[in-house]
């Protein structure tokens, strides 16, 4: 199979010009015999990066930022809005599987006025397969997104294998890897904003222990995109050569070696096959973590896996 990332940034906060850049990015990957297509974490419309560089993020009932906030809900996901079957449309018409990440909202009845960190898995049918959002905003994201549930702790099959995705931090949830391993994956995705050197380590220590590969997807995205009306430290400057996010993306074999270099600075998409899926499985003799490796008669382990909103 070949696994197409897309490590080339949205148009921050615009969805529909997001979507139009999305489907674009689509059609080139099919175009080059793709099979996969990931988008990074917040994809649509865009990780907000700039709660950690911006002065006055957290000051209370900061004028800038809400307004920035609004923008990015007004500028959200709804599955029940037509922009979502935008997404749904274009993988069934490309007949390919997209993994993407996206700021969603529910905007009405429960849980409407928040917005999610979410990744949606979507099948070659243009079926909405798996559904996760986040468990825990990290650090500065809980100003921006509410807190997910366990429903979309769950991989789905597909033709290639079993695919499942977690988000950012929660590799670094050992009880959230424990429920993904226990879905049996062949293959991990992994969002993150840029793919630094811990986050290649989380991503590497995910596979061997997962026995599974993971492709571990980094973001572009230049100091001219942070939001208007934002404040920027002395030494950023607008109009810049100077880059937030600066990739990584990567891609992990079973045995925690690398198949794809992480690759940094490159606004693009990156392409990679994987020839047998199943050529580690050998490697579940010595180490398998829901199974010989498990001690059940120990350890009581149990996933709530309710939708809320």
């Amino acid at each position: 199979m070949k696994i197409a990332i897309i490590q080339n940034s949205p148009v921050y906060n615009d969805l529909q010009a997001s979507l139009k850049k999305f489907k674009t990015l689509a059609q080139e990957a099919k175009s080059n015999q793709a099979d996969l297509i990931v988008f990074g974490e917040c994809w649509l419309c865009g990780y907000p990066a700039w709660l950690d560089y911006s002065p006055g993020t957290g000051y209370w009932d900061h004028k800038p930022v809400k307004d920035v906030w609004a923008t990015m809900y007004n500028n959200g996901v709804d599955i029940q809005d037509k922009s979502f079957q935008i997404i749904l449309d274009t993988a069934k018409e490309l007949s390919i599987c997209i993994i993407i990440g996206a700021n969603e909202k529910i905007s009405t009845g429960p849980g409407n006025g928040s917005l999610y960190n979410t990744v949606f898995t979507i099948s070659k049918e243009g079926v909405l397969a798996n559904h996760h959002r986040k468990l825990m905003p990290t650090y500065t994201e809980k100003l921006v997104h509410g807190t997910g549930d366990g429903y979309g702790l769950k991989a789905v099959d597909t033709e290639f294998g079993r695919i499942g995705a977690l988000i950012c931090w929660e590799h670094w949830m050992p009880l959230t890897r424990q429920a993904m391993h226990e879905e049996s994956e062949d293959i991990h995705i992994a969002l993150w904003p840029y793919v630094k050197e811990m986050h290649q380590i989380a991503s590497r220590q995910y596979a061997f222990e997962g026995r599974c590969y993971v492709v571990s997807v980094g973001q572009m995205m230049h100091v001219d995109q942070t939001p208007d009306g934002l404040a920027l430290p002395d030494h950023l400057k607008r109009a810049s050569d100077q880059w937030i996010l600066i990739g990584g993306s990567c891609i992990i074999k079973p045995d925690g070696s690398f198949l794809m270099e992480p690759q940094y600075g490159i606004n693009d998409i990156l392409y990679q096959d994987i020839e047998n899926i199943h050529e580690f499985t050998g490697d579940n003799m010595n180490l398998s973590v829901s199974g010989h490796y498990n001690r059940p008669d120990v350890f009581d382990f149990k996933i709530n896996k309710q939708r809320y909103y």
